[in-house]
């Protein structure tokens, strides 16, 4: 029986996870929860599942033992979390910049890392590959588009690949005008159309910031180049990813829109295990269709990929004027396209570095928060 920490237990991939172990548990048992502040969300969790260890990141949490659950809190007591030793496997699904200093302790300490924080890799690939290759730890992708190109690549070898194509929704905004993007609320930007997601990325779904992220994250997780690595825009995410192969076959995953199933292939892999859900139908799913993505829709989508070419400490530079700026527009405090415009700000001023230690990137961060809030204080208010 594996056991299983998971990081980020109260949000929206943290309840797919204890989903998925619920189905199988003679297979998987939780050791560990974390949860930023939701303590009350986090005892009914503990309630029910009985980890070992139960740990509130951000806010005081209660002292002691409760039912066999030892109660920690703070940014060690993450840590901990992060390296339990009856933990097989850390399901990594923290928000934002945040994840990283766990996921480098989990892959020091030999851990398998289902990994649904994209921005460890955005803002410290470097460190989180180094990590791996000296802790023996394991990295498996969580994201729906990684985890779709990790089964496409199943068997082959890395010669064997020409190119990677990430699909994305395209948001809730992908058929409006530009020039109305100024102009739309937090509540229309959260109506995501086909997945059911935390507030911070169905934003970053609306901007496209996240492909952005993902595209970051596939040169880290399969090796491969940014000239070879594409996304488009799919409406429908039947298709969660393509990989074309150099004889110019391309393999597609299929299926219809999930985290489970991804999270229990992070668990189980390279195995598979039976699942009770919702079975594919081509007849319902319907026509497929595809467009390309649109720079003057999506700006926050070049900003990131140029960040990603660029290399060094610029994906972390991205990713935290994007998480500022989509603080802001969700506070009421910043518009829907002040977002592309601090993160271009920041990325414009900034001078570039290598990463080489997590210092590297907490000071790029600290920076780049900095000047977003300069570029927002000077945009006019919703």
């Amino acid at each position: 029986m594996k056991g299983v920490a998971i990081l980020g237990a109260t949000g929206s991939i943290g309840a797919s996870a204890l989903a998925v172990l619920e189905q199988h548990p003679d297979r998987f048992r939780p050791v560990a929860l974390t949860a930023n502040r939701s303590v009350d969300a986090l005892r009914a969790l503990t309630a029910r599942h009985r980890p070992a260890l139960a740990v509130v990141s951000d806010a005081e949490a209660p002292r002691g033992s409760e039912g066999g659950t030892r109660w920690m809190a703070g940014r060690e007591a993450l840590l901990q979390a992060a390296t339990h030793p009856d933990a097989d496997v850390v399901v990594n699904a923290l928000v934002g910049a945040a994840g990283l200093e766990p996921t480098l302790a989990a892959l020091h300490a030999g851990k398998r890392v289902a990994l649904a924080n994209k921005e460890s890799l955005v803002c410290g690939g470097p460190l989180v590959m180094e990590a791996a290759r000296r802790g023996g730890g394991e990295l498996i992708p969580v994201d729906s588009e990684h985890s779709a190109i990790l089964q496409c690549l199943a068997g082959s070898r890395p010669a064997d690949v020409r190119r990677l194509v990430l699909t994305a929704s395209g948001g809730p905004f992908r058929e409006m005008p530009p020039e109305l993007l100024d102009s739309v609320t937090p509540a229309d930007a959260l109506r995501h159309p086909t997945w059911e997601m935390g507030s911070k990325i169905s934003i970053d779904s609306a901007t496209l910031a996240n492909k952005a992220l993902e595209v970051i994250e596939a040169h880290f997780l399969f090796g491969v180049p940014y000239e070879r690595i594409e996304a488009v825009v799919h409406p429908q995410s039947i298709i969660h990813s393509m990989v074309e192969m150099v004889d110019g076959s391309v393999l597609a995953q299929m299926g219809f829109p999930t985290m489970e199933l991804p999270l229990l292939y992070a668990l189980t892999y390279p195995e598979r295990l039976p699942y009770e859900c919702r079975r594919f139908d081509p007849v319902a799913a319907g026509a497929l269709t595809f467009e390309a993505v649109r720079g003057d829709r999506f700006p926050a989508f070049a900003l990131g990929v140029q960040a990603g070419r660029a290399g060094g400490t610029a994906p972390a530079v991205f990713n935290a004027a994007n998480e500022v700026a989509v603080s802001e527009f969700l506070a009421g405090r910043a518009r829907f396209a002040g977002i592309a415009r601090a993160i271009a700000y920041a990325l414009d001023r900034w001078p570039g570095g290598p990463v080489r230690v997590l210092d590297d990137v907490r000071q790029a961060d600290a920076w780049a928060r900095r000047a977003a809030h300069e570029s927002l204080s000077r945009l006019a208010p919703c």
